[in-house]
Parts: C-alpha cells; sequence; structure tokens
C-alpha cells in the first residue's frame, strides 16, 4: 500500500468512525507527523476524502472534515430512498446463493455486536448490509452511483448508533426474505419503507451533531486543531 493509500484509508476510517467529528480543523502538519507520511501524499489522501464528501478544503488555508447537517442528511435519505429500493428489486429479480450468504453474514454481524452493545460493530455491518445489497443488483452503473456515499453512509449509522438497533436488524431480516423469495415488488417496498422509517430519528439526531453555521475560512483560521 502506497503512503498516499495508507493516509487516506486511516484518515477515511477516523472520520467515518466518528474520532475525527463533523467540522474539526485537519492540521496537514499534525497529520503528517502523526501518520508517518510527507505532505504530498497527505495532500493526496485529502483530495480523494474531498472527492467523496468528507473533507472541505479550503485553498491557501487547509481542511477540516465535512460538517454533516440536517440537509445534509434529508438530501442523503432522499438520494437512498430511490437507489435502494431499485437495488433491492434488482437483487430479488437476479437473487443467487452467493449473493444470500454475504447478507446473511452481514445479519450475522450485526446480531453479533447487538449482543455484546457494540455500537461501532453494529454501524459497521449494517453498512456492509447496505453495500452487499446494491451489489446483489448486479447493476455496475447503480454499484458506481452508490460507492461514493458509502463511507457517508457509515459515518450516518455512526452518528446515529442510538438508533433501535434491533428494529434494524428486523427490518433487515424482512428485506432478506423478500430478496431470497424473488420477490422484487416486496423487496422494494421493504427497502423504501427500512430506508424511510429512519429518517425522522436521524434529522433529530442530527440537530444535535450539527454545525451548520461552521464557516469553513474562519475555521481554517487558526494554526491550532479545533475541538
Amino acid at each position: 500500500m502506497t503512503t498516499a493509500n495508507l493516509a487516506y484509508e486511516t484518515l477515511k476510517r477516523r472520520i467515518v468512525e466518528i474520532e475525527l467529528r463533523p467540522g474539526e480543523r485537519l492540521i496537514e502538519r499534525d497529520l503528517a507527523a502523526e501518520l508517518q507520511v510527507s505532505r504530498i501524499p497527505l495532500r493526496e489522501a485529502l483530495r480523494r476524502l474531498a472527492a467523496e464528501g468528507l473533507v472541505v478544503l479550503v485553498p491557501g488555508r487547509g481542511a477540516l472534515v465535512s460538517p454533516f447537517t440536517p440537509d445534509d442528511v434529508r438530501d442523503l435519505f432522499d438520494v437512498r430512498e430511490s437507489l435502494e429500493a431499485l437495488a433491492a428489486r434488482l437483487a430479488a429479480e437476479r437473487v443467487d446463493a452467493e449473493g444470500l450468504a454475504r447478507l446473511r453474514s452481514c445479519m450475522e454481524r450485526a446480531g453479533e455486536a447487538i449482543a455484546s452493545d457494540d455500537r461501532a460493530g453494529i454501524a459497521a455491518a449494517n453498512a456492509d448490509f447496505h453495500h452487499e445489497l446494491v451489489s446483489l443488483s448486479g447493476n455496475a452503473l447503480l454499484a458506481d452511483l452508490m460507492r461514493p456515499l458509502d463511507a457517508r453512509l457509515h459515518r450516518l449509522f455512526r452518528l446515529t448508533s442510538d438508533r433501535d438497533p434491533g428494529r434494524q436488524s428486523q427490518e433487515h431480516a424482512e428485506l432478506y426474505e423478500a430478496i431470497a423469495a424473488g420477490d422484487p415488488a416486496k423487496a422494494a417496498a421493504c427497502a423504501l419503507r427500512h430506508v424511510a422509517d429512519g429518517r425522522q430519528d436521524s434529522l433529530a439526531m442530527a440537530r444535535g451533531w450539527s454545525v451548520e453555521d461552521i464557516d469553513p475560512i474562519q475555521a481554517t483560521h487558526s494554526r491550532r486543531r479545533a475541538r
């Protein structure tokens, strides 16, 4: 793995897992020392993260972790309701044993994480379930459209880890059964209901972590990392 890829993967994980919070300042000098990389590969990593919507770059000033506002959450749910319902319908039409096994594995990992109250593990398993759902659709264009949302979705699940995990697990099970039965209409309906069910709770939680009024230029003015 190149140093740029290492920096990218490390920072992405820290943002997604909320070690670096929305709106937090990213100081190149400090990050380069922490990650033991030079600034050139670090800047390449930051550009990739900016392209995925996880980092805001301010020319001549630096960078910060992208704010995650209620509007951002609303936009994400709008897109998910359309694309994930489509993915579920296609998955039910093209179902195969290998894909179903991957979905079951995600559900089993979520169940184990719920049993041990591992919130990070629950978020990761649920994000993987949604990723596998798109993969099972067999539609390369849909996968390309959803891929940039993977990290945002994982970050959303991590930030909303106080939602009822048992309810989410049950909804995943219902969606799985519809796909396994080869019922496209029911699978699409389950996916739409599942995504829509989380909208209001997620928006309510977003008001608690949101930094809507942040000014990226002002936030990157200080030479110290803001907490």
